[in-house]
């Protein structure tokens, strides 16, 4: 019997649509810290005294953060459980927002920093895969890609609240109840991690890491709260089943071969860098940077950041439609053929540009104009695709007995992948210039359809005990 013939009436979609929800509050709060740094790098200039290398590493040390919390979050995530880590991630977020909103010391505040980081990487990893674990097969992708949802609104908040902070204080460096602006810009995520700390008390752990762990009667319990009574004592024998009975899970499960990880996991880095090496973080964490560049205000720069989040939620929400429906492979094929197509128009673009007489960056009106329709359609692509997708996949296609191992190095490669960029950008925008720094996108994009290609099996419908390594 599979999930798709399960008696839609024992199914019990609230506690499920429940759980969800607080699942992505992580994801929400994953968006906001990362963008929240777009509108505030003004402020972290002049309040620290910052040269153009420790901005660089201020703003980076969030990266950092994120990819060792999501390689920590994972093999956690086997130790001590699933919410348990998500709880530790909800503390971390609030503690980080509320001393980058407040300190007057750079260490610390780069030291937050780092701990949001850490944070921003557990909530990555865990709010997929323990989505993955308490939901249907055959709506599993659509209930994970919420996540992405999230992620997106999150952005386009810290976009909305740098945007009219900005507009209040006349800039990013006024006063706003006492503080400057760009440190509300911080302290506004405090809230969403209050609520995403006391709603964790109140959602169950998953069934899968408590059949790991030996505790069957606490998995059939939940599984009968999800799935009624039958279907919970027939799923804790499959997934007691694929296990194996020698040792528990750990970092040896997603070795093998003289490749040092299993095929599934190098599938799984792949997509996970891959999602990185197509630049789109460069106009989520340097969108108002790059519009400037672009020769824009910083106020039209600004605005622009608020329409890009909001039509990736559109192509998000399209995406959350189709996954399980078309399934996953097609989707990312769908998206590295559209993102390769309009990263090469603003490669395009770019490659025109001049310069005005103070040396900034200038695009005549069809270069600026195809730039701007070509930066909104490779969101649409990203948010349509690899955005919401590969972190479903990542989810959903590892074995049990090594899903957590899995993710955490699956995760540490996407945000060494997201700081490598990242951090990147800036001398090559510099030194290649926009035109070539896009055209570095482009093949990465063209390559990461070969890859998913030849690399990727589909995981639509199927249950999380069906899949090999």
């Amino acid at each position: 019997m599979t999930t798709t013939q399960l008696d839609a009436n024992r199914v019990n979609m609230a506690l499920i649509s429940a759980i969800v929800a607080v699942a992505t509050i992580g994801g929400l709060l994953f968006g906001y810290d990362s963008g929240a740094v777009n509108g505030t790098q003004g402020g972290l200039t002049a309040e620290f005294g910052l040269s153009e290398a420790a901005l660089g590493f201020t703003v980076g040390s969030l990266l950092l953060g994120c990819a060792v919390g999501a390689f920590l979050a994972g093999r956690l995530a086997d130790a001590i459980g699933r919410r348990k880590v998500m709880l530790i991630s909800a503390l971390l977020f609030l503690v980080g927002a509320l001393i980058q909103g407040f300190t007057d010391v750079h260490a610390m505040f780069v030291l937050a920093r780092f701990a949001g980081g850490m944070a921003v990487g557990a909530a990555s990893v865990l709010s997929p895969l323990y989505i993955s674990e308490v939901a249907p097969a055959n709506i599993r992708g659509r209930l994970t890609t919420l996540q992405q949802v999230m992620i997106i609104i999150g952005l386009t908040a810290a976009f909305v609240v740098n945007y009219f902070l900005a507009q209040s204080a006349g800039d990013s460096l006024g006063q706003l109840g006492g503080r400057e602006a760009w440190r509300w810009m911080y302290l506004a995520q405090a809230f969403p991690a209050v609520v995403f700390l006391v709603a964790l008390l109140f959602i169950p752990e998953s069934p899968r890491y408590l059949v790991s762990r030996g505790r069957n009667a606490e998995a059939e319990t939940v599984l009968t709260q999800l799935f009624g009574p039958a279907e919970a004592a027939r799923k804790v024998g499959e997934i007691r089943a694929s296990f194996v009975a020698d040792h528990r899970p750990g970092l040896k499960d997603i070795t093998g071969g003289r490749f040092v990880f299993r095929p599934i996991v190098w599938a799984g880095i792949m997509l996970a860098t891959f999602q990185q090496f197509v630049g789109i973080n460069i106009i989520f964490y340097y969108g108002e940077t790059l519009w400037r560049l672009a020769g824009v205000s910083e106020e039209v720069a600004l605005e622009r950041n608020i329409v890009s989040g909001a039509v990736s939620i559109a192509a998000v929400l399209a995406a959350l439609v189709l996954i399980d429906r078309i399934g996953r492979k097609p989707l990312l094929m769908i998206g590295s053929a559209g993102m390769a197509v309009t990263l090469g128009a603003m490669t395009w673009a770019f490659s025109g540009a001049g310069t005005d007489a103070a040396g900034n960056l200038m695009l005549g009106e069809m270069a600026g104009y195809t730039a701007l329709v070509a930066a909104n359609l490779y969101v649409i692509f990203f948010n349509f695709s690899w955005g919401p997708v590969m972190w479903v996949m990542l989810g959903e296609m590892f074995p049990n007995q090594m899903r957590g191992s899995a993710l955490a190095v699956a995760g540490l490669a996407q945000w060494g992948a997201n700081y490598l960029v990242v951090q990147s950008f800036p001398s090559m925008a510099s030194g290649l210039g926009l035109a070539g720094t896009y055209a570095l996108y482009t093949a990465a994009a063209v390559i990461s359809w070969f890859l998913v290609k030849a690399l990727i099996v589909e995981t639509k419908g199927k249950e999380l005990e069906e899949m090999t390594g």
